[in-house]
């Protein structure tokens, strides 16, 4: 190639074209000389030359195809189809409780009633899909004869829908809930939570500099740590599924807890994980990749998660619609816990009198329970963590009675009267070994073992044992044979079902023997400890590590046996304690005082 030439004038190398012109000139606008450029002369008349104007292309416009499928239901149509997947799931449910628990018909019905109600009562209440879908259908080839595309008919979004559902008061019912009950349940109001949320970020350009503007504030922080719009989707979840059936076994007065449910739930004998075998293929195929993983829960909700859902639906019913949900069946629920925790029927006495002395609610939430006497006017209506679970008050106050009996802070308590209540209880080195059995024997069953939260090596598994967790993995994997028959591998693979009766047997507990009573203090006991003297309150969080050893392992077992973890149900009992001795102090005042009255 030849090299360029250089300018003359500045020896530059860089040339380009004026467009108008047609001179060529250098980098720093020197011309070129001796160049012309011919192109823009014309030499014949152009005035009397025709040109035509197209004023229509003849190509046809190719019609707008898109690639998604047309069977996938998206929007307010996805939304109702997605209840539906979840009222499907709420049948199937239904139906293998009722022959696991052997629960009474009714139990289906009242289901559905509740079910019902649920839907009317979440912050978006799913949409009248058949008819809203023929109305935008109708728009659309109407609109489409008329020829204004521009007037998109699909406009209709779950946006749309929940501020028609807001604006409509019968759908949600807010207007009938007392301004009292408002105020009381503020952190459980899911919706005047989300109403103030919207209300702090709704800004306008006008009022950006305005430093008063009540949208510019800080957002309220949120207290117990959760986030709005992740409870929210909790409430619409498969977890509103267990708090309905919840709901119905409280209306029946069945003595269940949460635990309950963990349990068939990761025994795979409740369809709750994998829902999407259990749904028909004419529903199935219209569900989003997104709905699916919806219906889908990773693990079992927790206690408290799903006792604040089934709280939450108790209290907006009662409010709502007035449907009252009565108390719980505390008497049988109670001596099941007295048993997991190795007591005898004295214990079962006195822990229902320390309940009935701090005025545990056995609500499912605390403004369904009647208020407390309100002597002066700064006296509360109601107690902090009115709102835990039942079965965590009662065990609160079965742990407060064991830590009156025996202290569990490493200091020995014997009894000095034949009249104390500690005597008809066993000795401490007795319950103590009994509390230890429980718990071994409950480590050793096929529920704990095969939970989520346990780490099982196969290794050290016997044989029995690998047949059982063989047994179990392909039950969770394959399902029964009603759920699994059009499964490939199950049809050119049959797996023989004659080792299955075995492994539904029901595990029979061990009779235990009956432990002694406590004895009276002797001449080398006298200057002991009594029970319920010395009373130690320690602190739920135990950052310093100060929680005694006895008493921390009674905190693990009924921790356990609710299956609560032990800094919350620590707190609980820190509180109750509190409470308790507060009582205590009051009354030994009040006996002072009419002792003093009488003297006089």
């Amino acid at each position: 190639m030849a090299p360029r030439r250089r300018c003359p004038t500045c020896g530059s190398r860089q040339w380009y074209k004026e467009p108008l012109s047609g001179l060529i000139a250098c980098s720093e606008g020197h011309v070129l000389q001796n160049y012309r450029s011919e192109t823009n002369q014309v030499d014949h008349n152009v005035g009397h030359v025709m040109n035509k104007r197209k004023l229509k292309s003849t190509l046809k416009k190719k019609d707008q195809r898109s690639g998604a499928n047309p069977q996938l239901y998206h929007g307010a149509r996805g939304r109702y189809h997605y209840f539906m997947c979840q009222q499907h799931l709420l049948r199937v449910q239904v139906e293998s409780i009722t022959k696991l628990w052997n629960l009474p018909p009714e139990f289906e019905v009242i289901c559905r009633d509740i079910w019902s109600l649920h839907l009317s009562l979440i912050k978006d209440p799913p949409p009248a899909e058949p008819h809203l879908y023929l109305q935008e259908q109708e728009e659309s080839d109407k609109n489409k004869r008329q020829g204004n595309p521009a007037h998109n008919t699909n406009s209709v979004t779950l946006g749309t829908i929940a501020e028609q559902a807001s604006e409509s008061p019968v759908v949600n019912g807010e207007d009938q809930e007392d301004a009292g009950e408002q105020k009381s349940a503020s952190e459980d109001d899911l919706e005047m939570e989300d109403l103030l949320r919207q209300n702090s970020e709704i800004s306008s350009s006008s009022d950006e500099d305005d430093p008063d503007d009540p949208a510019r504030t800080p957002k309220r922080a949120n207290l117990d740590g959760r986030s709005k719009t992740k409870t929210i989707r909790i409430a619409e979840g498969p977890a509103s599924t267990l708090a309905v059936m919840m709901v119905a076994l409280w209306q029946l007065r069945i003595a269940v807890m949460y635990k309950d449910f963990a349990r068939i739930i990761e025994s795979y004998e409740l369809p709750y994980f994998d829902p999407v075998r259990w749904l028909p293929s004419g529903m199935v195929v219209h569900l989003t990749k997104h709905s699916i993983q919806a219906l889908s829960p990773h693990h079992v909700p927790g206690t408290l998660s799903m006792h604040r859902l089934t709280a939450r639906l108790a209290r907006r019913m009662n409010s709502v619609y007035g449907v009252f949900t009565p108390e719980c069946n505390a008497a049988p629920l109670l001596w099941r816990l007295t048993k997991d925790m190795g007591g005898t029927p004295t214990l079962y006495v006195l822990a229902k009198r320390i309940a009935y002395i701090m005025k545990l609610p056995l609500t499912l939430h605390s403004l369904l329970a009647p208020g407390l006497r309100r002597v002066k006017l700064r006296d509360p209506e109601h107690h902090k963590y009115d709102n835990v679970p039942p079965e965590a008050a009662l065990m609160a106050a079965l742990i407060i009675v064991l830590k009156m009996t025996y202290g569990l802070d490493g200091k020995p308590r014997y009894p000095d009267r034949a009249g104390d209540p500690a005597l008809a209880l066993p000795r401490v080195d007795e319950w103590q070994g009994r509390l230890k059995e429980l718990h071994e024997f409950d480590a050793a069953t096929k529920g704990v073992l095969f939970s989520s939260e346990n780490v099982l090596a196969v290794a050290d598994l016997n044989e029995s044992l690998l047949d059982d967790y063989l047994e179990f993995c392909e039950c969770a994997l394959l399902g029964t044979e009603s759920s699994s028959h059009d499964i490939i591998a199950t049809n050119h693979f049959p797996v023989s079902n004659g080792s299955a009766s075995r492994s539904q047997t029901l595990e029979a507990k061990p009779s235990w023997r009956a432990m002694p009573a406590g004895v009276l203090a002797d001449n080398a006991e006298a200057k002991s400890l009594r029970p319920a003297e010395d009373f130690t309150i320690w602190n739920s969080r135990d950052v310093f590590g100060t929680l005694a050893e006895d008493y921390g392992t009674l905190l693990g077992r009924a921790a356990q046996c609710i299956r609560i973890g032990e800094n919350s149900l620590g707190g609980v009992v820190e509180l109750y304690e509190r409470r308790f001795v507060r009582w205590w102090e009051e009354e030994k005042r009040r006996e002072k005082g009419e002792s003093g009255s009488g003297e006089v």
